[in-house]
């Protein structure tokens, strides 16, 4: 199956699999706000995680993934959809700050969806429609009551509702209204985890399916998993002095990774990822059982105070449109496609994950629908990229960690920010410059005004919204 599948893939990418072939199943981890350095396979010395680690180990890790959005909403909507969150209106977390709560903001409140239109058709809904069986936990964030996972085609829904944070914190009782505490204290990851390898345990085995545990963690309250905290206690006396940080615009950026209760919060994800990958082994699914790890934006490391973790050698993080805010940690282990411990450092983006499982799956491409997305799979098979791409990023929001307005472009090796509240653009060369450090739109004023026509024309194009200045209404 597994030479069949690749070939499949390549020869007749989007075509209907053979109907004698076993369609592969997917389970899709979606972390929530875990940076790109927050993982062992990316660099991290304080964070353990021996189990994403060993996914990447047997699949291909991705160094240049990213989120289409800096904040979860839009990205989670740009996973579900294949298209980007300019084109379904959802530009913010769901609901988003106001305007009015940052001081001296020069713009308007920008107004976008609170949910994701029942009309945007899920990848769940395409497999679903394609006989799969779907099963989702954890965050969904993208609608309120009546516009949940199961509206939206999943047959099962364990915990996702409209909150972004878990309401009642990580331990019982949460105040979820779809998952109800088994016994106090209990705690929320691995409850999740429980429910997943109970669907796998009993689920449909006359049909594929897709197990899509999107985790609460590691989203502030930063609340300490206790069967680890003390380990990174003891870890954290290596250091000395109080954490340094330096100044990111009206915030802070946390500049080392020392926190003990956000490390072991990380653990309980990768303890999490442990026991799923185990009960596929146990249930003898791995070999047909396509896994996919991401998280939805940057890790939180710039606030008014300093965030709980440190994305370097990437620059600040959740909320901020430099790379510590957009890029992420992604594995995508396809059996018979990828090659174990293969790399990958060609640029890729949220959207391309619903295209990328149509193909996997053996399905046709359906453009109409993931139009912002292309599929993943020559490259998962170790091909060269047919061509280069660029991405753009639209943030007009004002955010918590003191983002103010703004967007991105990246064409090739160069990239370019655009900062509204102040007219100015910051330009960087990420192949020379990944911390972005240099600053070269002085020394480079042709790139410079070249990438920002560029994103100007993809605006318009898109139809995004602008920030307008205040005039005296909010």
């Amino acid at each position: 199956m597994r030479n069949a599948l690749l070939t499949l893939c390549l020869a007749v990418a989007g075509a209907a699999y053979a109907e004698a072939a076993e369609r592969p199943n997917f389970v899709f981890f979606l972390v929530d706000d875990l940076g790109w350095a927050d993982v062992g396979c990316n660099g991290s010395t304080f964070h353990e995680t021996p189990n994403i680690d060993k996914l990447a180990g047997s699949g291909m890790r991705f160094t240049n993934g990213y989120a289409a959005c800096p904040v979860c909403s839009p990205t989670r909507a740009s996973i579900m959809t294949g298209r980007h969150p300019v084109r379904v209106d959802i530009t913010d977390w769901i609901p988003g700050m106001k305007a009015k709560g940052a001081k001296n903001h020069r713009f308007q409140h920008i107004h976008d969806r609170d949910d994701l239109a029942p009309e945007e058709t899920t990848i769940a809904e395409s497999l679903r429609a394609d006989g799969y069986s779907t099963f989702f936990a954890g965050k969904w964030h993208l609608g309120d009551q009546g516009n949940w996972p199961t509206e939206q085609g999943f047959d099962i829904n364990i915990g996702g509702h409209d909150r972004g944070s878990p309401p009642g914190g990580y331990y019982s009782p949460w105040n979820n209204p779809v998952l109800e505490a088994k016994h106090d204290g209990e705690y929320l990851t691995e409850r999740l985890t429980e429910e997943s390898i109970h669907f796998l345990e009993t689920r449909d085995q006359a049909k594929p399916f897709l197990l899509y545990l999107a985790y609460y963690n590691v989203h502030t309250p930063i609340q300490p998993y206790q069967k680890r905290v003390k380990h990174y206690q003891e870890k954290a006396k290596q250091f000395e002095g109080e954490t340094p940080v330096q100044k990111e615009g009206g915030g802070k950026s946390r500049m080392r990774q020392d926190n003990p209760q956000y490390a072991s919060m990380v653990a309980a994800v990768d303890d999490s990822v442990g026991a799923i990958l185990a009960a596929l082994d146990r249930l003898s699914l791995t070999d047909n059982t396509v896994v996919i790890f991401f998280s939805d934006n940057g890790g939180l490391c710039t606030t008014g105070g300093a965030g709980p973790t440190s994305n370097l050698p990437l620059r600040s993080g959740k909320g901020w449109l430099y790379e510590g805010g957009v890029r992420e940690p992604m594995i995508i282990r396809a059996p018979g496609v990828t090659k174990a411990g293969s790399v990958c450092d060609t640029p890729v983006v949220s959207m391309d994950f619903f295209p990328t499982i149509r193909s996997l799956a053996g399905l046709p491409a359906q453009p109409k629908l993931h139009v912002d997305g292309q599929s993943l799979v020559p490259l998962l098979a170790g091909k060269s990229p047919s061509e280069d791409r660029t991405f753009y990023w639209h943030y007009p929001h004002y955010h918590g960690s003191k983002w103010t307005p703004g967007a991105s472009i990246r064409d090739g090796d160069w990239k370019l920010i655009e900062f509204y509240e102040d007219d100015r653009a910051e330009l960087y060369n990420l192949q020379h410059d990944p911390g972005e450090l240099q600053d070269l739109s002085q020394s480079n004023p042709e790139k410079a005004a070249e990438l920002r026509q560029k994103l100007q024309t993809w605006q318009t194009k898109m139809n995004a919204k602008m920030p307008q200045e205040v005039d005296g209404q909010q």
